[in-house]
């Protein structure tokens, strides 16, 4: 079985209901295994066990939340010192409601958590253009949920924004399929 982390952070509820639908879109891919964790509940074992993380944030000041920033430094740290994350996949989405179609700043944020990925040696999986919703809720980087309107009032994640999100939970389910199980890397 492929297991398939979705860490995330959540100030309204729509990063939360973002990473459900990125686990609905994992789930379909049979084998695969997801469980779906609050950044401040993860632990390293939870990340040594996945062979896929995938990290959601909203976003906060053009930046990933403080939540998925102290995940990434306190229980991606140690593994970095060990070299325990390399060969993994990886991935990320994000939600925003600041200005700017995306909700500003959620380019920004998929970037700052990608980075961190490549620091840690994962396999990245990206969002190709081709994916379905990709119009209304994609970047090269991952999907995005746009969180508020013109005036930046909530609205909530619309379901048409979620489409490119299930996709990509299905691509990166059947990328760490593949790459389940085999020792890529010597230690």
């Amino acid at each position: 079985m492929t297991k398939v982390l979705i860490v995330y952070a959540t100030d309204y509820g729509n990063t939360q209901k973002m990473a459900e639908v990125v686990a609905s879109g994992a789930t379909s891919v049979p084998g695969i295994e997801v469980e779906v964790k609050f950044a401040e509940d993860v632990t390293e074992d939870d990340v040594i066990a996945s062979d896929a993380v995938i990290v959601g944030s909203p976003v906060h000041m053009g930046s990933p939340d403080w939540r998925v920033k102290k995940f990434i430094d306190q229980v991606c740290g140690p593994l970095w010192i060990k070299d325990s994350l390399i060969g993994k996949v990886g991935a990320v989405f994000a939600t925003g409601g600041g200005y700017g179609n995306t909700g500003g700043g959620a380019e920004l944020t998929m970037l700052a958590l990608l980075n961190n990925f490549a620091e840690l040696g994962m396999v990245m999986v990206p969002l190709p253009k081709i994916t379905p919703g990709y119009p209304l809720g994609g970047l090269q980087w991952g999907p995005y949920g746009r969180s508020a309107g013109e005036h930046m009032e909530q609205t909530g994640v619309t379901e048409p924004r979620l489409e490119a999100a299930k996709h990509h939970g299905a691509n990166v389910a059947r990328v760490a399929a593949v790459l389940a199980g085999k020792e890529l890397f010597a230690k």
